[in-house]
């Protein structure tokens, strides 16, 4: 599984990187980094074939432990996904709130 830390994920934002933040929609809304897409790992299941699999999809939750376990389900699905490494807890720039 790939994965990128932050300074890299900050760099791929730049370039309209398509973001999945698999946390509850609680989480959610008390922040995300811009641009993320609600994406629960909660209904994952149900709801992966929302996702385009020509699509690179960088995947996000508080810390990085369910981003890492939607990122290796997703691959194993054959989505191009990279997990990002510390989560949003270790995100640098603003958040955005609200579904």
């Amino acid at each position: 599984m790939k994965s990128i830390d932050q300074k890299q994920f900050a760099e791929e934002l730049n370039n309209g990187a398509n973001i999945l933040d698999v946390r509850e929609s609680d989480e959610f809304e008390s922040g995300h980094v811009p641009g993320a897409t609600f994406f629960p790992l909660s209904s994952i299941q149900k709801n992966i074939k929302q996702l385009d699999k020509d699509t690179k999809y960088y995947v996000i939750c508080r810390s990085g432990a369910r981003s890492q376990q939607t990122s290796a389900y997703l691959e194993q699905n054959g989505y191009d996904v990279v997990n990002v490494i510390g989560g949003t807890i270790s995100w640098q720039g603003d958040l955005e709130y609200g579904l």
